[in-house]
């Protein structure tokens, strides 16, 4: 079977890892790049990744990429662009995004209903992904398999950020700030949207319709001056958030996707973090638990964004071979890295 042909869609953080995984994965060709900044324009895509040079040069061009008719997109700007994504999809081009279209809304209403109907044109999928929304969401809805009645399911994801060095996301979720007024909690809640999304895809993936999702958010203070580099957190600024998406039907909760986010642990209010990435909780028969932990002692501050990258990188040929439109976590399968492939090549750096 040839390879797939793909085409990167910019080289930032989750970019770069993508684009990585690309060139290290036997089943895939990278044949475009699309770069987002100028000065990358002409630059060697495995260059900008820190790879030898493969001949694939990075362009601002969306008409040249789109001609190359590539299997898929793996899209992973810090703002989404509606425009790109429809003409992509119209184009019948498959695309997995690590983007949440935050800055549109979330996947939802108006936005949803226009990418569905380009998905629809072009006979081609999208598909939201990620380690979470997306990896942890496939692996908690796995666990009901075991399951002979469900009450609920909870993914509490808890994660020390101070290394992710986007002063623009802290800034949007209140960090830094003293007081949480209407306007922080607005912003902080459209830049939570993705969980809504996830916890409302989680539930479909386990045949439940919500009749409601409601949300929760909470900031703790900073004890002491911190320098993270990229941003100033000042004493009695918010250091740490608690954040939640409940999915309720009937007044009941079925479905919870929750995050405790904290730039330092030296925090004024007595908050205390899990040591695991993540915990899982299936309430039923059997009642389930699974933790997570990441290790992984050689990365230096890129790790959550090769996290996210690796699983919409894994997920291109199931993307590919999936029914038209917007595709839910039971529309994927079992997605995993493509170890045999590695084995019978050369496995990646």
């Amino acid at each position: 079977m040839p390879p797939m042909k793909v085409v990167q869609w910019t080289t930032g953080k989750v970019g770069t890892c993508a684009l990585r995984a690309i060139l290290d994965d036997p089943r895939l060709e990278l044949v475009g790049l699309y770069a987002h900044s100028p000065g990358k324009v002409g630059e060697d895509a495995g260059a900008l990744c820190q790879r030898p040079p493969c001949g694939i040069a990075a362009t601002g061009d969306v008409t040249a990429l789109i001609a190359l008719a590539p299997d898929a997109v793996v899209y992973t700007p810090f703002l989404a662009d509606l425009d790109h994504l429809d003409r992509l999809l119209r184009a019948g081009i498959n695309v997995v995004s690590t983007n949440l279209l935050l800055n549109c809304g979330g996947l939802t209403g108006a936005v949803m209903e226009r990418l569905e109907a380009a998905c629809r044109e072009g006979e081609s999928s999208l598909l939201i992904s990620g380690v979470n929304p997306g990896w942890i969401n496939q692996v908690a809805a796995g666990l009901t398999a075991v399951c002979r009645k469900v009450d609920s399911v909870t993914i509490s994801e808890s994660t020390d950020v101070s290394n992710y060095a986007s002063k623009e996301t802290w800034d949007a979720l209140g960090i830094g700030r003293a007081e949480a007024d209407a306007a922080v909690l607005q912003a902080a809640r459209g830049a939570m949207v993705s969980f809504r999304d996830a916890a409302t895809r989680l539930a479909g993936a386990l045949g439940l319709k919500l009749d409601a999702l409601e949300f929760e958010i909470a900031h703790a203070r900073a004890a002491r001056d911190v320098d993270l580099g990229f941003m100033q957190i000042p004493k009695g600024t918010f250091g740490a958030l608690r954040s939640a998406w409940s999915g309720r039907i009937g007044g009941t909760q079925v479905a919870r996707i929750e995050v405790a986010w904290y730039l330092t642990e030296e925090l004024e209010e007595a908050w205390t973090f899990d040591a695991d990435h993540y915990h899982v909780a299936v309430r039923g028969e059997p009642d389930v638990e699974m933790r997570v932990r990441f290790v992984a002692p050689d990365w230096q501050g890129s790790d959550w964004s090769v996290l996210t990258a690796l699983p919409a990188v894994n997920a291109l040929p199931h993307l590919v071979a999936a029914r038209p439109g917007i595709l839910g976590l039971e529309d994927v399968g079992l997605v995993t890295a493509p170890v045999g492939a590695w084995r019978q090549g050369t496995a990646p750096e």
